[in-house]
């Protein structure tokens, strides 16, 4: 096992489930990955490439596959955190005795997980005109053509992040003030990611 000291401090800030992440840790390098930080999370890597990841929320500490949607799942312990995710899956834990209980499973879904990136196997993703826009940004589109004009001159990417932000709200009123709040970004070309750091030049 070789750890990463720049990952130790994620391992020792962890209160809920440090004991947890700290077991996770040690499956996961048993298994000959490298670790590595990204995105504030411990990432384990093979010849670069990411293939698990682990985190922590409220309710649960977790490893996370980046390709978890092309892998077998004979114990049927993935799991897709919200309809929208299209590559990564989840195996949720809350307790050491899970993790134990699994481990022999979680070294073959590590290896197994490395196997598919050796394949050089991708995940096809949903393209961006296969995500229904919300009516209230329709309506937006109709009332302000020039936001349409504007969405569209957008990349790929930054639209299906737009539309994913304004779909996700179940009542109408808060699809539609999460989209009068990004209408000045996207006359302006930005994409959603772009705009806290447009929020906080304004400050």
């Amino acid at each position: 096992m070789s750890m990463n000291p720049k990952v130790d401090w994620f391992f020792d800030k962890a209160e809920k489930w440090q004991e947890e992440v700290k077991e996770l840790r040690r499956i996961v390098l048993e298994c000959h990955l490298t670790e590595d930080l990204k995105w504030g999370c411990p990432c384990y890597t093979y010849e670069k490439r990411n293939i698990v990841l682990i985190h922590v929320f409220k309710e649960y500490c977790a490893l996370l596959f980046f390709k978890g949607a092309l892998m077998k799942d004979p114990e049927n312990i993935l799991i897709q955190q919200t309809e929208n995710v299209q590559s990564a899956r989840q195996i949720r834990f809350t307790g050491m005795k899970e993790i134990r209980e699994l481990e022999t499973a979680l070294k073959k879904y590590i290896y197994h997980a490395v196997e598919i990136e050796e394949s050089g196997e991708k995940v096809a993703f949903k393209k961006t005109k296969e995500f229904p826009a919300p009516d209230e940004l329709k309506a937006k589109f109709a009332e302000f053509p020039a936001l349409k004009q504007a969405f569209e001159a957008l990349t790929p990417g930054r639209q299906r992040a737009y539309i994913l932000h304004f779909s996700q709200p179940k009542q109408a009123k808060t699809r539609e003030s999460r989209i009068e709040k990004c209408m000045e970004q996207i006359l302006e070309g930005k994409g959603l990611n772009d705009v806290n750091e447009y929020l906080i030049s304004k400050r």
